[in-house]
């Protein structure tokens, strides 16, 4: 998996990663030939008797249509116990991303950044104002609700979206604090709490916001079903929200849009719930081991995440552009480099959580990147036994691990934001980036004075204080331009 075709596929993308399937034809390669840290869904579903049940009805699957979409969401209802009127079923939660957009939103729409792109893009795309709240690096990325709420009301923004988890960087906020909120935009024409990765989850027992949503009048909860059943390939969501709104998207929809595949498995989701249920444990697992894993690397911070995903800082020095190319050509594993992410920088990766060989590959692959050699590693602390007799869930974390502070100070001071402004779109500091043209091919991107095992630059963020990590900001630097003129126009408030 080597040559220019593939690097040239990033260089030419715009919000999103190329896909998997061109990466391949790009690269000439086979399947399996790429350790996947980009795409985040579940490694451990279906299991492999449920691929092989669906590939012995392949032929039906894609010889047949599927049946009406309002069959296959009343399965889904019967089997997540929801009231089919409160539903509306998706090709995929982008889908439903699209029509909320031109439903629901009528001027302006504020959203905290870094986020998912379609966020941002898709109210831009309709010529919505898109007021972007810079969640504070120097607070781990922790969205602070009051500090949300000033801010929507200096913009007069007129709908709220808020990621829980969020993506690229796992930050979680909980239940409590998300029905204040509600309560305090109770005047919006919209909010919506997308939970597209709240699955993978374990601050909570029960985090959903979902019933929430049912009995107001302007909040909706957006699911996504590829991520956590890990099919993106089927691409099916859904949103749950008070009946009235729930049926203004529903009539919008297609009749026939969700496909045979996405039918198949929501029919075959009732008899599989332990399986789905183990494999979100062995995820949230395997988490905590990649975050220990990664924080043991010099330099790197590792943010404390809710998602089946972590957002790390790489050294100083890193270009992550670089770092993703090299970990492709030279080592066959594929990460997600995050600086066409509005409110991020070529400085952060978000990494995939995988299973255990697959992190020993992608640990491999940076240490012979980033410092030429290996790196020695402490024995990983070992995973706590669950109690024999407890009502608790099976997986259940120490308080120590629940994501971000409840109070975090004041993000427009610490930077220096006036609360009116939007954020800056993400980009290369002037002069800051290395100089790759200098450096032969193969060369490890640091050189490291200290003993293998001993750190280097700023220490990582420990799980439990979340709010502190050693870093400011880079995308508040003076100057910071997009490229594209649209998007700096709306960033610095034209």
């Amino acid at each position: 998996m080597a040559g220019g075709n593939v690097t040239a596929l990033f260089r030419a993308s715009t919000a999103h990663s190329p896909s998997y399937s061109m990466l391949h034809r790009a690269g000439g390669g086979q399947p399996g030939e790429i350790t996947d840290f980009c795409i985040p869904c579940n490694p451990y579903f279906p299991t492999p008797a449920m691929f092989d049940e669906l590939g012995g009805r392949l032929r039906e699957i894609l010889t047949y249509y599927p049946s009406d979409t309002d069959t296959v969401t009343a399965e889904l209802c019967q089997v997540l116990g929801l009231n089919p009127q409160t539903v509306a079923m998706g090709n995929g939660s982008t889908e439903l991303i699209t029509w909320i957009d031109h439903l629901l939103v009528r001027e302006s729409l504020a959203v905290p950044v870094p986020t998912f792109g379609r966020w941002t893009d898709q109210p831009m795309e309709t010529g919505k104002r898109v007021d972007m709240l810079l969640l504070p690096e120097a607070h781990g990325f922790s969205l602070d609700p009051a500090s949300f709420v000033r801010f929507i009301r200096s913009r007069g923004s007129r709908a709220a979206v808020i990621c829980n988890p969020n993506n690229p960087d796992g930050g979680f906020l909980s239940r409590q604090k998300i029905v204040e909120l509600f309560d305090e935009l109770r005047d919006l024409d919209l909010i919506v709490v997308d939970e597209s990765f709240l699955e993978f989850a374990d601050a909570e027992r029960e985090p959903s916001v979902a019933d929430e949503a049912v009995l107001r009048t302007n909040v909706i909860v957006l699911r996504s079903l590829g991520k956590n059943f890990g099919l993106h390939g089927v691409r099916f969501g859904y949103l749950v929200s008070n009946p009235t709104l729930a049926g203004r998207v529903r009539a919008a929809l297609p009749k026939w849009n969700l496909n045979s595949f996405a039918e198949t498995v929501v029919f075959m989701l009732r008899e599989h719930r332990q399986e789905y249920s183990r494999s979100l444990q062995q995820a949230r697992r395997d988490r905590q081991e990649m975050m220990w894993r990664l924080s043991q690397l010099p330099g790197l911070t590792v943010y404390p995440s809710q998602g089946n995903f972590l957002y790390v800082r790489l050294p100083e020095g890193v270009d992550g552009s670089v770092l993703r190319d090299r970990l492709l050509a030279e080592h066959g594993v594929l990460v997600r480099e995050c600086g066409n992410k509005v409110g991020s920088s070529s400085r952060f990766l978000r990494l995939v959580v995988r299973p255990q060989e697959d992190v020993v590959r992608l640990i491999s692959g940076m240490e012979q990147v980033l410092y030429g050699r290996s790196v020695r590693m402490p024995e990983p602390p070992p995973q706590p036994m669950a109690p024999m007799l407890s009502q608790l869930p099976p997986h259940s974390p120490p308080t120590h691990r629940q994501a971000r502070p409840d109070h975090p100070r004041d993000d427009h001071h610490e930077h220096g934001q006036d609360p009116g402004q939007p954020a800056p779109h993400p980009g290369e500091e002037a002069g800051a980036g290395p100089d790759t043209g200098a450096r032969p091919q193969g060369a490890p991107m640091l050189a490291l004075a200290q003993e293998p095992g001993q750190r280097g630059g700023p220490e990582p963020c420990p799980a439990g204080d979340r709010a502190q990590p050693p870093v400011r900001s880079e995308a508040m630097v003076p100057g910071y331009t997009s490229g594209t003129a649209a998007v700096d126009r709306l960033v610095s408030g034209a």
